[in-house]
């Protein structure tokens, strides 16, 4: 992989498909940090940066409440009209400010004790969004574990879109002829992701084999969810209308959500599957913030300070931009690179990185040399 803009792409093991030449990072690229994490934490620890923020949090959930009820006004004054569709959008904005809530509730962050921030957690992400919080816990915590590790982090699998080149060039039939051009498709393909996660989230909970904890609260919840939220729509529309405000509001809901999540760790590093990197260092150089400053901050919940959030998970978001400055300069003192772009630089990056993957499923198997000189 070569490098980009805002991201340190460093040699190594090479694909045994054909000439593909992304590489990964291994244990010998990044020189070990030693106590690093253990020396900031503890700043931070310090600083009062770990405590809780229920007030603050207080606030966002009551602004998300009054949107919702907001929302849910303007739905039944309007009745039969195409304006109705932007009130489909307003709800797919509501709905990814509560899946950052939940998420944030996921990672202790709001309330005082696990078990209360997993039944918020729980509420608000099956029962307000939607979605299944028991996979979105199982798949986020292996990806906070091992960010951008071959084979340990499932936000690096497949799904449509191919993010390292050994998969590109495996693709074949339609998914194929998307990986060809999966930068320039990213962001439209981004609108079925609010599908994608209700699909994947109740498949998980229905077919599952393995124990899942809260399984029948979680189905009782979705359940009870879309007949409130859905029954209403078809109840209350005309059939064509009811569908288009349906797909208005998880088109939005997929590109807001995958908008967030996106510029975090797409185009940088990757780590082979057998490194073995300290902490500090995986963590840091995986993550990429996004600068922007308090309006970044209610755009994407907080996730702006990716590096500062996959060091303290459990630091609630107001605490993050403080944290930016302790980290910064510890980077700096260490001579470890701190990833920090504009929002639409790091989408730049994000297609710019899917596009060189996807050349492998244009041609995987093409002359070495050419290979070369085109990603040169």
């Amino acid at each position: 992989m070569l490098p980009t803009r805002g991201a340190i792409i460093t040699s190594t093991a090479v694909s045994t498909l054909g000439p593909i030449r992304q590489t990964y990072a291994k244990s010998d690229t990044f020189p070990p940090v030693a106590r690093a994490y253990t020396q900031v934490s503890q700043v931070a620890k310090e600083t009062g940066l770990l405590a809780r923020a229920p007030w603050f949090y207080a606030m966002v959930g009551t602004a998300i409440a009054l949107g919702m009820g907001g929302a849910v006004t303007g739905f039944i004054l309007l009745g039969d009209s195409w304006f109705q569709l932007l009130i489909a959008a307003a709800f797919g904005i509501l709905l990814t400010q509560a899946a950052f809530l939940a998420h944030e509730a996921a990672h202790r962050q709001i309330l005082s004790t696990g078990p209360a921030n997993d039944r918020l957690a729980r509420i608000l992400a099956a029962g307000v969004v939607g979605i299944s919080y028991a996979w979105w816990d199982s798949k986020h915590s292996r990806h906070h574990a091992n960010p951008n590790r071959v084979g340990r982090d499932p936000d690096i699998e497949v799904d449509t879109i191919s993010f390292l080149e050994e998969d590109a060039a495996e693709a074949r039939g339609l998914r194929r002829l998307i990986t060809r051009k999966q930068g320039w498709l990213f962001f439209p393909l981004l609108t079925l992701e609010g599908i994608n996660l209700h699909y994947l989230g109740l498949k998980h909970l229905l077919f599952s084999k393995e124990k899942i904890k809260g399984r029948g609260l979680e189905i009782a919840l979705i359940v009870l969810r879309l007949s409130i939220f859905i029954v209403p729509v078809f109840m209350l529309l005309p059939l064509g209308m009811a569908f288009a405000f349906m797909g208005v509001q998880l088109a939005v809901f997929g590109l807001y959500m995958g908008a967030s999540f996106a510029p975090n760790h797409k185009g940088m590093p990757i780590i082979d599957a057998n490194a073995r990197l300290d902490f500090f260092s995986k963590q840091v150089r995986t993550s990429r913030n996004i600068r922007g400053g308090w309006w970044a901050t209610w755009l994407m919940g907080g996730l702006n300070y990716q590096v500062e959030h996959h060091l303290f998970p459990s630091m609630a978001r107001p605490h993050l931009s403080k944290a930016r400055e302790i980290v910064r300069d510890y980077c700096k003192t260490l001579d470890v690179p701190y990833t920090e772009t504009s929002l639409i630089q790091s989408y730049a990056i994000v297609i710019e990185y899917l596009n060189r993957v996807g050349l492998a499923a244009a041609d995987p198997f093409d002359c070495p040399a050419a290979s070369q000189y085109r990603r040169a």
